[in-house]
């Protein structure tokens, strides 16, 4: 019964939330957007920027470091180390010297090996086409890669490519909502307050109810469960409704 009461609240705080407050956290507040601004505006390569920044979501699992400090680490490496021929010879030199990443590095490199073909066969007008068919790039960035559409590193890719998208077009779409929420660590400790079912279902059911897409809904939360005083800062700094988000999040 507690955890029926939570999760109406928890509902009630997301519609009066909305999308729009989503995506001032985004934009204004997660460090990982931040990262991404600086990586654009050094290497002056859209088409390359998308690429990389696709590459490395697909390498940003099993961390050594928390996840904003890794975007921070690749976006510094590369804005000053941009490749110039293989991606996968890139990230050769770059995973063995990493802080952040520094775990299972040959696993993490096949992985590019395989993706690295799809990547090569695309232009800037496929991805600006991705970014207006988000569902289109999940379900083809997961057959080149050989997983499940849901597959935690497929649908923070998208996230990923949509964060990367917004800053090279300079244009907002909001995600798909058929794109599940990644399970992240942060996510799943925090889901275990509502229900012990499973988190992906569990966001699926009450993204469709308070229409926020579950790719917003993991905006809003997964920045300030980290507990980063930067965060915090541009929290209450930029969003309005910051009372509310901490409300949400100590549900």
């Amino acid at each position: 019964m507690v955890e029926k009461v939570k999760v109406e609240a928890l509902k009630t705080i997301l519609k009066e939330l909305g999308i729009e407050c989503a995506r001032i956290i985004e934009e204004k507040v997660d460090l990982q957007f931040s990262a991404l601004e600086n990586l654009h505006k050094n290497l002056n390569d859209d088409e390359l920027f998308l690429k990389l920044v696709i590459a490395n979501s697909i390498v940003s699992y099993q961390l050594s470091g928390k996840g904003e400090n890794w975007w921070w680490e690749f976006s510094r490496y590369f804005s000053k180390n941009p490749p110039t021929g293989s991606i996968v010879r890139a990230y050769s030199d770059f995973l063995p010297a990493s802080k952040n990443n520094k775990r299972l590095i040959q696993p993490k490199l096949n992985r590019l090996k395989k993706l690295e073909p799809f990547l090569n066969s695309l232009t800037i007008e496929d991805l600006r086409n991705y970014y207006h068919n988000m569902l289109k790039f999940r379900d083809h960035l997961a057959k080149a890669m050989n997983a499940k559409k849901d597959a935690k590193t497929i649908v923070f890719a998208v996230k990923m490519f949509g964060y990367a998208a917004r800053i090279a077009f300079g244009e907002f779409l909001p995600y798909p909502m058929e794109i599940d929420i990644p399970r992240d660590f942060r996510i799943e400790k925090y889901t275990k307050r509502f229900t012990e079912g499973n988190p992906i279902a569990f966001w699926r059911e009450v993204a469709k109810e308070v229409k926020i897409p579950p790719l917003h809904i993991d905006s809003i939360l997964w920045p300030v469960l980290g507990g980063d005083k930067r965060v915090m800062e541009r929290l209450k700094k930029h969003c309005e409704k910051y009372e509310l988000v901490l409300e949400f999040v100590s549900l």
